[in-house]
């Protein structure tokens, strides 16, 4: 079923011009694949991450992903299905998938910006920042299951730890 609505829409101005400001304000590696593709490395505590942004202007929708530099080998791939679900829990924005044809896990999130002037910078600051602070948050649960050892389980009660005091 289609709901439609009776009014024009503005065109969204490209999301994707807001962010390659934003990775050359951070002097981040990018490429601009296209008007709607742009990929960027992005340094981690555990990790370089890929964020990759793609620009949908007929959906007025930018999807974006941020994978790890990890790969999950075949034997491991169903321990870390249960592993997203554990994880994806605990999200509040985006969710955690498995990029089945490279096997590698991501964060994702998609915005829809349909009925807006567009992206602002708060948005797309605060996009990376949630996604790269879950990765970090989640990057030790992905290596307990896949090189540790441990069951889904035992790797979020793991990685769920904080640290209290200094050492």
């Amino acid at each position: 079923m289609s709901i439609s609505l009776a009014y024009e829409d503005e065109p969204v101005l490209n999301p994707l011009d807001l962010v390659e400001q934003f990775a050359t304000a951070n002097d981040w590696a990018f490429d601009r694949r296209s008007d709607d593709e742009l990929a960027a490395e992005v340094p981690g505590r555990w990790c370089n991450y890929s964020l990759y942004f793609a620009w949908r202007e007929d959906m007025g929708a930018m999807h974006f992903t941020c994978a790890f530099d990890m790969k999950v080998p075949d034997l491991k791939r169903q321990l870390i299905f249960e592993l997203l679900g554990l994880v994806n829990e605990k999200l509040w924005l985006g969710h955690f998938g498995l990029w089945e044809d490279e096997a590698v896990p991501m964060f994702r999130h998609t915005s829809l910006l349909r009925g807006t002037p567009g992206a602002v910078p708060e948005q797309v600051e605060d996009l990376v920042d949630i996604a790269v602070s879950e990765c970090e948050r989640f990057y030790p649960a992905f290596q307990f299951v896949i090189w540790g050892g441990k069951s889904p389980r035992e790797a979020m009660e793991a990685s769920m730890l904080e640290t209290q005091g200094e050492a």
